[in-house]
């Protein structure tokens, strides 16, 4: 997958790119999927109050959250895409820089292993993955996530939940 990532303020400096391209290597070793080199992801991190513009511009929330994923595929069409052919572009992300800081403080993890969860839920969410409907569906996507991460040497977010 080609990941087009940008960074904006308030993000601070660091290696967010770098930190996107290898989260996205180890989401692709726990759904294989996602490593379709035809595959094309854009990553915005961007503020809080841009996020909020999107939220309520395309998921009618007047809030704020964390990530918000917006898929390009269906589930369906993302397992029957062959490796062979022009790109696809699998969706966007966008993660808002106040609320993953202020979600890492108060979970005592580093920003920058925070927001490699985070990449992790999207991707997975852009995969057709979702944790809404059911308990069921939730602890799957969370199991994936938590293989993802542990690939990345980062702790378990959800401690014994799952």
């Amino acid at each position: 997958m080609q990941l087009d990532t940008e960074v904006e303020p308030p993000w601070p400096s660091g290696d967010w790119t770098g930190l996107a391209a290898h989260t996205a290597q180890a989401v692709a070793m726990i759904a294989p999927e996602l490593g379709n080199p035809r595959l094309s992801t854009s990553l915005l991190f961007t503020s809080d109050a841009e996020v909020h513009a999107l939220n309520r511009e395309w998921r009618g929330r007047d809030k704020p959250t964390n990530v918000l994923s917006f898929p390009m595929l269906e589930r369906d069409d993302l397992l029957a895409l062959g490796a062979d052919g022009p790109p696809e572009l699998l969706g966007d992300i966008a993660l808002a820089h106040e609320t993953c800081a202020r979600e890492a403080a108060e979970k005592g993890v580093p920003l920058a292993d925070h927001a490699a969860h985070l990449i992790v839920h999207g991707l997975l969410h852009l995969a057709g993955h979702d944790h809404v409907e059911s308990d069921t569906q939730a602890e799957a996507m969370e199991r994936l996530e938590i293989a993802a991460l542990e690939k990345l040497a980062i702790a378990d977010p959800y401690g014994d939940r799952v």
